[in-house]
C-alpha cells in the first residue's frame, strides 16, 4: 500500500492531447497536464478547489485593504455596518494589531499559491502557407505565455527523434529552422509519449504540405545523433 502510494505521489501527471481545427487549413494541438473531471466526484473537487482558490485570494485582498484603511486612519463603519456583528469588530481590531511585516507577505504568499497555474499546456498551431506558431504557458496565470512563431519558407523539415534523457528514452518533436544551428522542440517541457507526437507529426505535415511540397524526412528521419545533441532537452 505504501509502495502504491508513493508510486502515484511520483508518476508524472497525465497527459491529454486536444486538437482543434477551426478552418480547413488551421489546426491546432494543445497537450495539457491539466486533469479532466468525468466523474460527479471529480467535477465537485475540482469546483470546490476553484472556489476554495477564489475565496482565499479575495480574503488575502481584503486582508490588505482593511490594513491599509486601518493604518491610515480611514474609517471602517461601513465594514461594520455590511458585516456587523462583534466578530467584524473584533477582526477589524485584530488586523490593526497585526503589523505590516507580517499582513503583507502573508497575503502576497496567499495571492502566489493562488495565482499559480496548477498545470501545464503547450501548443503548436499550424497555418497553411503562413507558419507554425509554438507556445508554452506560465507558471502564473498572470504571465503571459512564451511564443515563438515561424514561417513557412523557414521551416526544412518536422521529425520525430529519440533521445536519452537521464537513463530513459523519450521521444520528442523537433522543427529544422532555415539558417538555425538548433532545431525548435515542440512541446519542450511536457515531451508528449511517441503515439501523441505522431498524431501531431501526421497533423503537422498533412496542414503544412498537403500538395506535396517542401519536407525532405519523415518520421525520424534525417539529423541522427547530430539532432539529438542540438534538441536542448536536458539528455
Amino acid at each position: 500500500m505504501v509502495l502504491a502510494l508513493l508510486a502515484r505521489l511520483t508518476a508524472p501527471p497525465t497527459q491529454t492531447l486536444r486538437t482543434l481545427r477551426p478552418t480547413s487549413s488551421t489546426v491546432s494541438f494543445t497537450v495539457s497536464t491539466r486533469p479532466v473531471p468525468t466523474t460527479l466526484a471529480a467535477k465537485l473537487r475540482y469546483y470546490v478547489g476553484l472556489l476554495t482558490r477564489l475565496l482565499l485570494g479575495v480574503c488575502a485582498v481584503f486582508a490588505l485593504w482593511v490594513k491599509w484603511r486601518i493604518s491610515y486612519g480611514q474609517p471602517t463603519d461601513v465594514l461594520l455596518w455590511l458585516l456587523g456583528g462583534p466578530q467584524t469588530a473584533a477582526l477589524l481590531k485584530g488586523t490593526g494589531n497585526v503589523g505590516w511585516q507580517y499582513v503583507g507577505p502573508g497575503a502576497i504568499v496567499v495571492l502566489l499559491l493562488v495565482l499559480r497555474r496548477g498545470h501545464t499546456e503547450e501548443s503548436l498551431t499550424l497555418l497553411r502557407d503562413l507558419g507554425v506558431q509554438t507556445s508554452s504557458s506560465a507558471s502564473t496565470f498572470l504571465q503571459p505565455p512564451s511564443s515563438r512563431f515561424i514561417p513557412t519558407s523557414d521551416i526544412q523539415d518536422i521529425f520525430i527523434h529519440e533521445a536519452f534523457r537521464g537513463f530513459e528514452v523519450r521521444f520528442y518533436l523537433a522543427i529544422v529552422v532555415k539558417g538555425e544551428e538548433d532545431i525548435v522542440v515542440v512541446f519542450p517541457s511536457l515531451l508528449p509519449r511517441r503515439a501523441m507526437l505522431e498524431e501531431v507529426w501526421r497533423g503537422a505535415r498533412k496542414c503544412l504540405w498537403e500538395n506535396g511540397g517542401g519536407g525532405r524526412g519523415g518520421e525520424g528521419g534525417g539529423g541522427g545523433g547530430r539532432m539529438k545533441e542540438k534538441a536542448g532537452i536536458g539528455m
